[in-house]
């Protein structure tokens, strides 16, 4: 089973690249829908991606059907709609790829769509003081919210030795 993040029609190229970034890390592969608010070239990402673009595992789609025609799995849409937190799935349970699908930054996901995945749409809960948490955040506390509910598969819970190593902290010097 893969874990997908999905964006569809992202508009600010700084929370795609920080998301291209989170995706590098935890190895989680990115679908992207357009049209795209931006050109995804490294010129505009390089800097919230840092060195990682190398790194990410990514697919770019005509459109929505596109996307649909090429991909089968189970989808949970992320909206500020939804009546779900996502701690109420129990992301174990399936065996099929997981899709993480989020919309634009400035209008989310059509309405058309979400009618139709009604039972699968999430809500991260927040107090009415705001619209919604940034999309590079959401897509963050999403990712690490099923992984973890996977016990973190193929990730490293330590610092790994080809960086500063796991006894960083204790060593001198």
């Amino acid at each position: 089973m893969k874990i997908n993040v999905v964006l569809y029609q992202p508009e600010i190229p700084q929370n795609t690249a920080n998301i291209m970034r989170t995706c590098a890390g935890t190895d989680v592969i990115l679908h992207i829908i357009k049209p795209i608010g931006f050109k995804l070239n490294p010129k505009y990402l390089k800097r919230e991606a840092v060195n990682y673009l190398t790194n990410v595992n990514y697919f770019v789609y005509e459109d929505y059907q596109d996307f649909l025609t090429k991909n089968t799995g189970e989808f949970f849409f992320i909206t500020r709609y939804g009546k779900t937190p996502p701690r109420q799935f129990d992301f174990k349970l399936f065996n099929k790829d997981i899709y993480l699908i989020f919309g634009r930054e400035s209008t989310g996901i059509p309405k058309e769509i979400l009618r139709e995945h009604l039972n699968r749409c999430i809500r991260l809960p927040m107090n009415d003081k705001i619209r919604s948490l940034n999309l590079a955040n959401t897509v963050a506390i999403l990712i690490y919210e099923v992984l973890g509910q996977l016990n973190y598969p193929n990730l490293s819970k330590t610092e790994p030795d080809s960086l500063k190593g796991e006894d960083w902290l204790t060593k001198d010097g």
